[in-house]
């Protein structure tokens, strides 16, 4: 085992200590189980290290990878304020 030292908040110090302590583990633990499974998340699965953070519901959302080219937004903001107000 080697020894690192590091500058840290010491409300976050706290509060991951707290974590710690809810897992059953040692703060050197805590530590070391973060990063283990952030590299085992990296390894698992590379090209979704910007979408892993979006939970499954809001990724649900998503209808299309990509716009559609010939959509006018502003006919279909004009109709929809047509319905909505009689204008």
């Amino acid at each position: 085992m080697a020894k690192l030292v590091l500058d840290i908040d010491p409300e976050v110090i706290e509060d991951m200590t707290k974590s710690a302590e809810e897992l059953h583990l040692s703060l050197s633990g805590y530590v070391e189980q973060f990063f283990i499974k952030k590299e085992a998340n990296a390894a698992v699965a590379p090209h979704l290290k910007k979408e892993h953070e979006l939970s499954d519901w809001v990724r649900s959302l998503v209808l299309a990878k990509e716009p559609t080219p010939d959509f006018d937004h502003k006919a279909e903001y004009g109709k929809h304020l047509e319905e909505k107000y009689g204008v």
